[in-house]
């Protein structure tokens, strides 16, 4: 088996090709089909002929918190937090950017009177402690922003409030959409249903960590952040019910087949409830649930390239990408899909 390093997964994109808005319908986006070495240029509202009565579309129905907040030091320095996880009603995980960032017992002050304790530091995040609200995701509700990626580079506006979040969002937790489902809108998936296909949702909260770049060329070296997910009892036994029937499970999204992959990962078999997870998915990876895949376009030297690399073939998904610059799809988190066929096992 190969042995891979992080510039294996490097590739050259023209900046105009990544999507800095989305397209004007949900459906709107192009289609591209990988199955092997075969590629198909389709649409989105392909796809209920691509899918079988029987299969099952498997989403994540995590809801993204306006997770972006303005505070500031007491002297008046401004200070930019991003939030990775909420611990709790009044504690989360914060990002933080200062030029000099505040130590554990430093104070931040925010919109309302409230004030943000720094109780500690784990990694990269700040453990902080809000006083003055009964609810800090209630807060980010009035006062955050729109966390749009950063390689978005204009500001969030009132658009992004609705079309940054999934149709079916549940669950408020995430501070970065799982956009392989941003495509779908309540016509598509009244089409789908129509044609036999079934739904199962699960919840993995997508973190700030995503957009951490892996730093070192030695894949082993890396350590994924991890995120919580829930898989329902529901889910488990649709999952069951489709591989009775002869039917497929179609994970719409990297977060939705990591969900799934770990709670399959000790037997193969799916174990309802909550757990965290920091499956890493690289190329040799044995995949025990997903047959299919619908994902956007990922970063250059990133875990998610590295994870559809390993489910649909490194050369193939090599090629995928090459014919998609050259065809001029749009990438990244607004930009257009693919769907994945599972690599054929060698």
């Amino acid at each position: 088996m190969a042995r891979y390093t992080l510039r294996d997964f490097d590739y050259t994109l023209p900046r105009e090709l990544i999507a800095q808005a989305p397209s004007r319908e949900r459906t709107g986006s192009r289609l591209l089909r990988v199955d092997g070495a075969a590629l198909a240029d389709l649409v989105y509202t392909d796809l209920p002929s691509l899918l079988a009565a029987g299969d099952l579309l498997v989403f994540n129905d995590t809801r993204v918190i306006r997770s972006r907040l303005a505070a500031w030091k007491p002297s008046g320095g401004r200070v930019e937090l991003m939030l990775e996880r909420v611990l709790g009603r009044e504690e989360a995980l914060f990002q933080l950017r200062a030029s000099h960032p505040p130590k554990s017992g430093g104070v931040l002050l925010l919109a309302d009177g409230v004030r943000a304790t720094v109780v500690g530091r784990a990694d990269r995040f700040f453990h902080l402690r809000f006083d003055g609200t009964s609810s800090l995701v209630d807060f980010l509700e009035r006062h955050g922003e729109v966390p749009l990626p950063p390689y978005i580079t204009r500001p969030a506006d009132a658009d992004d409030a609705a079309r940054y979040q999934t149709v079916y969002a549940r669950h408020a937790g995430a501070v970065a959409a799982p956009t392989a489902g941003l495509h779908f809108d309540e016509t598509l998936l009244a089409a789908l249903a129509a044609a036999g296909i079934a739904f199962a949702y699960v919840t993995l909260h997508v973190g700030a960590g995503t957009f951490q770049p892996v730093q070192d060329d030695d894949l082993a070296r890396h350590v994924m952040h991890a995120e919580r997910y829930r898989i329902p009892g529901a889910t488990v036994d649709a999952i069951a019910a489709a591989r009775a029937r002869g039917g497929r499970v179609v994970a719409v999204g990297t977060t939705s087949l990591r969900a799934l992959e770990s709670a399959a990962a000790i037997d193969g078999n799916i174990a309802a409830g909550e757990a965290e997870t920091t499956l890493f998915v690289t190329p040799g990876y044995r995949f025990r649930v997903v047959d299919r895949l619908l994902t956007n376009f990922h970063l250059p030297k990133s875990t998610l390239l590295m994870l559809v690399s390993a489910f649909a073939g490194y050369e193939d998904i090599r090629a995928a990408y090459a014919h998609a610059i050259a065809a001029r799809y749009r990438f990244f988190s607004y930009g257009d899909a693919m769907l994945l066929e599972r690599a054929r096992e060698r």
